[in-house]
């Protein structure tokens, strides 16, 4: 997490960026500012991770609340949001039992929301390629997404000149990095389509909720801060006269609180027939 104040507040207050810190933790290296004089107006950078520890060394508070779903998520009735919080203020090393300073402080509030739409892979059949684009705000920049060939996870798939064959089994993982344990990965929907767009193109879900290709295996889904499943390689029936069948594999993709994941997986019934639903 990046933040940034205006300097010269500070410089005409009596103090400079040495007397400034995160919550008071002056005696925390980390807890201190950087000062960028080369920015149009002088800033005071503070930087931090968003990990438990990160959060916690230099005291900032975090919170996690339940919202509304909007945009691509509106479908949602609950959609859960963190929001980290904290202050930024001097010390007056002059100070004894009184001082004719005043003290500057910042009270700052930053809210990021907990579900992300990961995708801009792309899968060519008979012709493979593998494109991962980043994607920047919030926290998808620790999210990512790989392809395997083995069910281990540990083996990346090549991408061979003339691609790969139907039935190939693609084993994907995505997976969260550098940020709070707190928090699993867990997977709504994983589908394909024809276009790195999916709103104007053919599509074919892999799975969504418990409801799944035949050939679709979801190993780990919301246990942990990777989530895994596998698919064979397919083509898309549009391409029949194409050398190379192309698309484009996205998934939504949900950071959920621990305590709170298994309420969030769908479940599957075995009565009369299959069914499944979701409290999303």
């Amino acid at each position: 997490m990046y933040l940034s104040i205006l300097l010269c507040p500070i410089y005409f207050g009596g103090y400079n960026e040495t007397l400034m810190a995160l919550n008071g933790k002056f005696d925390q290296p980390e807890c201190l500012g950087t000062a960028d004089l080369d920015a149009a107006s002088p800033l005071l950078n503070f930087s931090f991770a968003i990990s438990e520890q990160g959060v916690n060394i230099c005291g900032n508070k975090l919170k996690i609340f339940d919202g509304a779903g909007t945009g691509i998520f509106s479908q949602y009735s609950s959609v859960q949001h963190v929001n980290i919080s904290g202050i930024v203020n001097s010390l007056d090393p002059t100070a004894g039992t009184i001082t004719y300073k005043e003290e500057v402080m910042y009270l700052f509030s930053c809210e990021y929301p907990l579900q992300y739409f990961v995708n801009n892979t792309e899968l060519s059949v008979s012709g493979v390629s593998l494109a991962v684009k980043d994607n920047n705000g919030s926290f998808i920049s620790t999210l990512s997404m790989s392809l395997f060939k083995d069910q281990d996870y540990t083996q990346p798939m090549s991408m061979p000149p003339n691609g790969i064959q139907l039935k190939t089994r693609i084993f994907v993982e995505i997976k969260a990095t550098n940020l709070t344990d707190r928090f699993n990965v867990l997977l709504d929907r994983c589908y394909a389509s024809t276009s790195p767009a999916p709103s104007n193109s053919t599509y074919y879900d892999l799975f969504v909720g418990c409801s799944r290709d035949t050939q679709t295996v979801v190993g780990l889904n919301g246990v942990s801060q990777k989530a895994q499943f596998s698919f064979e390689a397919f083509r898309f029936t549009e391409h029949k006269n194409k050398t190379i069948s192309t698309f484009y594999l996205h998934c939504l993709t949900r950071l959920c609180e621990n305590a709170t994941c298994a309420s969030m997986l769908p479940v599957r019934h075995h009565i009369h027939h299959s069914s499944c639903h979701s409290d999303s």
